[in-house]
């Protein structure tokens, strides 16, 4: 069985039978019809996937992995925060008039600064400390920017890359302030799943753990019956996942470098209401 499934139906028990609930107090999310959308949550989650054992899709719901990568592919290769640069509209309904989400994202990991080896953005930096000082313990990422949080249509969810190389491995953690666990968290799992892989190949390396972190892990009270029926599911084995091998350069890769085989899943959910 996908050993994301066990991981994740375990941490949805563990919101459900011991979280917090919101009710009564005030909250800023709401749904669509204007009601205060309530939320049950634990503090401090923390997954850990083993990259070399299996890619840690869920089997529970099918995740759209190349949709993922996409959308990490705008943040991290293209640095982009213009909605046009997405191929899917995820991102619409926090777009400005001017067709993008604000200095959020990709915008501030498209910033320069000066580094010891020279001025570069951030990910330019990751990739340089990787292919050069690899046992550095300073190879980070984040873009929780305090300077520009007012003008981000949305401060960022996921918010700082650590990584680490212990032999040949790649490791890396994912510091997380806030997740919506049914609507995105294995979306996020597949997405930075796949940076590692892409990062470990492009700078000769293994991939090795992906630890993800969350700091408020909640399920919103209208997917509580969602939730319920989802950890029921059969689980199945996890996907094979594959990158092209002749990419060798982060910037080179698209979706189509990504192959997906063996994907035994549940059938879909479909119309997740979304808090905003």
């Amino acid at each position: 069985m996908s050993k994301a499934d066990v991981l994740f139906v375990n941490m949805c028990k563990e919101i459900l039978n011991n979280g917090y609930s919101s009710e009564g107090q005030i909250v800023r999310a709401k749904w669509e019809d204007g009601t205060p959308a309530h939320t049950v949550k634990v503090f401090g989650v923390v997954n850990r996937y083993n990259l070399q054992e299996e890619f840690p899709a869920l089997t529970l719901r099918p995740t759209a992995i190349k949709s993922a990568c996409d959308e990490l592919l705008w943040i991290w290769q293209k640095k982009s925060n213009r909605i046009e640069d997405l191929n899917s509209h995820i991102w619409d309904e926090w777009a400005d008039e001017q067709g993008t989400i604000g200095k959020a994202y990709g915008y501030q990991l498209s910033k320069k600064y000066q580094f010891a080896q020279g001025v570069m953005d951030q990910v330019d930096n990751v990739i340089w400390q990787l292919k050069n000082t690899p046992y550095s313990r300073r190879i980070m990422t984040n873009i929780y920017n305090f300077q520009d949080l007012a003008e981000m249509n949305l401060e960022p969810c996921a918010y700082s890359m650590t990584f680490n190389v212990t032999g040949n491995k790649l490791n890396a953690i994912l510091n997380q302030r806030s997740q919506d666990i049914l609507a995105a968290n294995n979306w996020n799992v597949v997405q930075y799943s796949i940076l590692v892989h892409m990062l470990a190949q492009v700078c000769d390396l293994e991939v090795g753990e992906f630890v993800h972190v969350i700091a408020d892990a909640h399920i919103y009270d209208r997917h509580i019956p969602v939730i319920r029926e989802l950890i029921d599911r059969p689980q199945f084995l996890a996907p094979k996942f594959t990158l092209n091998p002749k990419v060798k350069d982060f910037y080179k890769f698209t979706v189509d470098d990504i192959k997906i085989e063996n994907y035994e899943k549940n059938p879909q959910i479909k119309n997740i209401p979304i808090a905003i």
